[in-house]
């Protein structure tokens, strides 16, 4: 795709659209630490990016004697009530949504958080931002697997091909790229390396969707 509006933008969440990372890395460690096991900065780092049910076997290695499903219950839980009165915007995230949407361009958006947080943030999002939610609960492979992002441009009814895709984490970016998408890597918590199957931004400051429709990668 180059020079031309994109067919739809889809979007991450945690670390791109909100900076969620730090609630999700408190609610790891309290609850490792609640079952005497100890969680580190680092180990918190490993699992940015990663499907909820893959993080929540690692909990369990770390001593976390719950079942998967109940961990991704609580830390969804914990960090929804910490986003209760007020959303951490990432920079520039609200703008280009506005952007995007004021074109009339479609979006996605394409989370590995459960279906009632991602529905909890699109809500929160003064206008109507997403056509179509794709979220961790929604499909069997999560990223790095390219399910979600397919899902969200077959629901859409657009090519994957024709769309730009918007990440913060290695995990994002493998999945969107595998999914055929023109991407964009926004770092956050974790820096990105560079790549030619990418574009970097350092901000999505000032970015609108005329931005989005200059790119041109070639992987």
């Amino acid at each position: 795709m180059t020079n031309e509006t994109p067919a739809a933008v889809l979007w991450d969440m945690d670390g791109t659209i909100v900076d969620t990372e730090p609630y999700w890395l408190d609610g790891e460690r309290a609850m490792v630490e609640s079952f005497g096991g100890t969680w580190t900065h680092a180990d918190g780092m490993k699992l940015v990016g990663s499907g909820l049910w893959d993080s929540a076997r690692i909990l369990q290695d770390a001593g976390v004697r719950l079942s998967a499903d109940e961990i991704v219950d609580r830390l969804t839980d914990g960090v929804l009530l910490r986003l209760r009165d007020e959303l951490p915007w990432r920079p520039g995230a609200l703008d280009l949504l506005t952007s995007v949407r004021d074109a009339g361009v479609p979006m996605a958006l394409v989370t590995m958080s459960v279906e009632r947080m991602a529905r909890a943030i699109a809500d929160a999002i003064p206008f109507d931002a997403f056509d179509v939610i794709i979220a961790g609960d929604m499909v069997d492979q999560p990223k790095p697997h390219p399910e979600a992002y397919l899902t969200a441009a077959a629901r859409l009814g657009v090519d994957p091909t024709k769309c730009v895709a918007i990440e913060d984490s290695q995990p994002g970016l493998a999945a969107a790229v595998a999914s055929g998408a023109t991407v964009v890597g926004v770092p956050h918590v974790l820096p990105l390396p560079q790549s030619d199957a990418y574009v970097l931004w350092d901000t999505l400051q000032n970015r609108t969707v005329l931005d989005l429709s200059r790119l041109s990668v070639s992987a």
